[in-house]
Protein backbone atom coordinates (compact mmCIF):
# COMPACT_ATOMS: atom_id res chain seq x y z
CA UNK A 1 0.00 0.00 0.00
CA UNK A 2 1.21 3.46 -0.85
CA UNK A 3 -0.02 6.68 0.67
CA UNK A 4 -0.39 10.09 -0.84
CA UNK A 5 -0.40 13.00 1.59
CA UNK A 6 -3.31 15.19 0.58
CA UNK A 7 -5.72 16.68 3.08
CA UNK A 8 -9.45 16.71 2.57
CA UNK A 9 -11.28 20.06 2.48
CA UNK A 10 -14.85 19.15 1.42
CA UNK A 11 -16.68 16.51 -0.58
CA UNK A 12 -15.45 17.72 -3.97
CA UNK A 13 -11.92 19.11 -3.47
CA UNK A 14 -8.72 18.25 -1.63
CA UNK A 15 -6.04 20.66 -0.42
CA UNK A 16 -2.72 20.06 -2.17
CA UNK A 17 -0.81 22.86 -0.47
CA UNK A 18 -0.67 26.57 0.21
CA UNK A 19 0.64 29.67 -1.50
CA UNK A 20 2.54 31.19 1.41
CA UNK A 21 4.23 34.46 0.40
CA UNK A 22 5.65 36.41 -2.55
CA UNK A 23 9.07 35.46 -3.87
CA UNK A 24 10.87 38.35 -5.53
CA UNK A 25 9.28 41.23 -7.44
CA UNK A 26 8.07 39.47 -10.61
CA UNK A 27 4.97 37.79 -9.17
CA UNK A 28 6.44 34.46 -8.08
CA UNK A 29 5.06 32.81 -4.94
CA UNK A 30 6.46 30.39 -2.38
CA UNK A 31 4.53 27.13 -2.17
CA UNK A 32 4.08 24.84 0.82
CA UNK A 33 3.19 21.43 -0.61
CA UNK A 34 1.23 18.71 1.20
CA UNK A 35 2.03 16.20 -1.54
CA UNK A 36 4.71 13.57 -1.24
CA UNK A 37 7.15 14.07 -2.82
CA UNK A 38 6.62 17.79 -2.38
CA UNK A 39 7.35 18.77 -5.97
CA UNK A 40 4.64 16.47 -7.36
CA UNK A 41 2.25 19.39 -6.76
CA UNK A 42 3.89 21.00 -9.81
CA UNK A 43 2.67 18.14 -12.03
CA UNK A 44 -0.82 19.64 -12.06
CA UNK A 45 -0.99 22.31 -14.81
CA UNK A 46 -3.92 24.08 -13.13
CA UNK A 47 -4.80 24.68 -9.52
CA UNK A 48 -7.85 26.01 -7.76
CA UNK A 49 -7.07 28.64 -5.14
CA UNK A 50 -9.47 29.50 -2.36
CA UNK A 51 -9.76 33.13 -1.32
CA UNK A 52 -12.40 33.34 1.38
CA UNK A 53 -15.38 31.45 -0.01
CA UNK A 54 -14.33 31.92 -3.65
CA UNK A 55 -12.60 29.22 -5.70
CA UNK A 56 -10.60 30.46 -8.68
CA UNK A 57 -8.87 28.31 -11.31
CA UNK A 58 -5.36 29.43 -12.16
CA UNK A 59 -2.71 28.01 -14.50
CA UNK A 60 0.90 27.38 -13.62
CA UNK A 61 3.35 29.11 -15.96
CA UNK A 62 6.36 27.50 -14.32
CA UNK A 63 7.51 26.12 -10.99
CA UNK A 64 10.70 24.80 -9.46
CA UNK A 65 12.51 23.83 -6.30
CA UNK A 66 14.09 26.79 -4.56
CA UNK A 67 16.27 25.92 -1.58
CA UNK A 68 14.27 23.56 0.64
CA UNK A 69 10.94 24.64 -0.83
CA UNK A 70 9.09 25.40 -4.05
CA UNK A 71 8.32 28.58 -5.97
CA UNK A 72 5.80 29.06 -8.74
CA UNK A 73 4.85 31.62 -11.36
CA UNK A 74 1.10 31.73 -12.02
CA UNK A 75 -0.73 33.04 -15.06
CA UNK A 76 -1.81 36.66 -14.60
CA UNK A 77 0.33 37.17 -11.51
CA UNK A 78 3.01 39.49 -12.88
CA UNK A 79 4.18 41.58 -9.94
CA UNK A 80 4.71 41.48 -6.19
CA UNK A 81 1.35 43.15 -5.45
CA UNK A 82 -0.55 40.48 -7.38
CA UNK A 83 1.47 37.79 -5.57
CA UNK A 84 0.70 39.37 -2.18
CA UNK A 85 -3.02 39.18 -3.00
CA UNK A 86 -2.68 35.37 -3.33
CA UNK A 87 -0.46 34.84 -0.27
CA UNK A 88 -1.85 32.51 2.41
CA UNK A 89 -4.38 30.88 0.07
CA UNK A 90 -5.03 27.15 -0.17
CA UNK A 91 -4.22 25.24 -3.35
CA UNK A 92 -7.04 22.81 -4.17
CA UNK A 93 -7.81 20.18 -6.75
CA UNK A 94 -11.14 18.56 -7.61
CA UNK A 95 -11.05 14.96 -6.39
CA UNK A 96 -11.99 13.65 -9.82
CA UNK A 97 -8.81 15.27 -11.24
CA UNK A 98 -6.52 13.25 -8.98
CA UNK A 99 -4.72 10.33 -10.59
CA UNK A 100 -6.44 6.99 -10.16
CA UNK A 101 -4.65 4.70 -7.74
CA UNK A 102 -4.27 0.94 -7.78
CA UNK A 103 -6.29 -1.20 -5.38
CA UNK A 104 -3.61 -1.19 -2.66
CA UNK A 105 -2.98 2.58 -2.73
CA UNK A 106 -4.87 5.28 -0.82
CA UNK A 107 -4.90 9.02 -0.61
CA UNK A 108 -4.68 10.19 2.99
CA UNK A 109 -7.99 12.02 2.66
CA UNK A 110 -9.62 8.64 1.92
CA UNK A 111 -8.36 7.24 5.23
CA UNK A 112 -9.24 10.26 7.37
CA UNK A 113 -12.55 9.71 9.15
CA UNK A 114 -12.51 5.91 8.78
CA UNK A 115 -13.68 3.89 11.78
CA UNK A 116 -10.88 1.70 13.17
CA UNK A 117 -11.57 -1.73 14.67
CA UNK A 118 -9.35 -4.39 16.21
CA UNK A 119 -9.47 -7.92 14.84
CA UNK A 120 -11.68 -8.77 17.83
CA UNK A 121 -14.20 -6.14 16.68
CA UNK A 122 -13.43 -3.50 19.32
CA UNK A 123 -13.83 0.02 17.96
CA UNK A 124 -10.77 2.19 18.71
CA UNK A 125 -12.19 5.37 17.15
CA UNK A 126 -11.70 7.21 13.87
CA UNK A 127 -8.62 8.19 11.88
CA UNK A 128 -8.17 11.88 12.65
CA UNK A 129 -5.11 12.51 10.48
CA UNK A 130 -1.83 10.97 9.34
CA UNK A 131 1.76 12.17 9.44
CA UNK A 132 5.19 11.08 8.28
CA UNK A 133 7.94 10.03 10.67
CA UNK A 134 10.62 8.92 8.24
CA UNK A 135 10.45 5.23 9.11
CA UNK A 136 6.73 4.87 8.35
CA UNK A 137 3.55 6.92 8.29
CA UNK A 138 1.48 7.16 11.47
CA UNK A 139 -2.30 7.33 11.88
CA UNK A 140 -3.76 9.33 14.74
CA UNK A 141 -6.86 7.44 15.88
CA UNK A 142 -9.12 9.34 18.28
CA UNK A 143 -11.72 7.66 20.42
CA UNK A 144 -15.30 8.77 19.82
CA UNK A 145 -18.73 8.14 21.35
CA UNK A 146 -18.89 4.64 19.83
CA UNK A 147 -15.37 3.51 20.72
CA UNK A 148 -14.17 1.48 23.70
CA UNK A 149 -12.68 4.64 25.26
CA UNK A 150 -11.84 8.27 24.41
CA UNK A 151 -8.08 7.69 24.06
CA UNK A 152 -5.95 8.95 21.23
CA UNK A 153 -3.72 6.27 19.73
CA UNK A 154 -0.81 6.51 17.32
CA UNK A 155 -0.81 3.50 15.00
CA UNK A 156 1.90 2.86 12.44
CA UNK A 157 0.53 2.66 8.90
CA UNK A 158 2.08 -0.72 8.11
CA UNK A 159 -0.02 -2.67 5.62
CA UNK A 160 -0.19 -6.44 6.17
CA UNK A 161 1.40 -5.95 9.59
CA UNK A 162 -0.73 -3.49 11.58
CA UNK A 163 -3.28 -2.61 8.88
CA UNK A 164 -5.13 -5.85 8.13
CA UNK A 165 -8.05 -4.62 6.01
CA UNK A 166 -9.32 -1.35 4.56
CA UNK A 167 -12.86 -1.05 3.23
CA UNK A 168 -13.38 2.29 1.52
CA UNK A 169 -17.00 1.44 0.77
CA UNK A 170 -17.78 0.78 4.44
CA UNK A 171 -15.51 3.57 5.74
CA UNK A 172 -13.68 1.23 8.10
CA UNK A 173 -10.39 -0.52 8.67
CA UNK A 174 -9.30 -3.48 10.76
CA UNK A 175 -5.99 -3.35 12.60
CA UNK A 176 -3.84 -5.81 14.50
CA UNK A 177 -3.46 -3.66 17.61
CA UNK A 178 -3.73 -4.19 21.35
CA UNK A 179 -6.36 -1.69 22.63
CA UNK A 180 -4.41 -1.37 25.88
CA UNK A 181 -1.40 0.04 24.03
Amino acid sequence: MTRFEISQTDDTHVVLGKLTSPYGVKGWLKVYSYTSPMDSILEYPEWWVRQGETLKRISIVQGRRQGKGLVVQLEGVDDRSAAEALAQTDILMPKESLPELSDDEYYWHELEGMAVFTQAGERLGRVSYLFETGANDVMVVRGDSDSIDKRERLLPFLPDDVIIEISSQEGRMVVDWDPEF
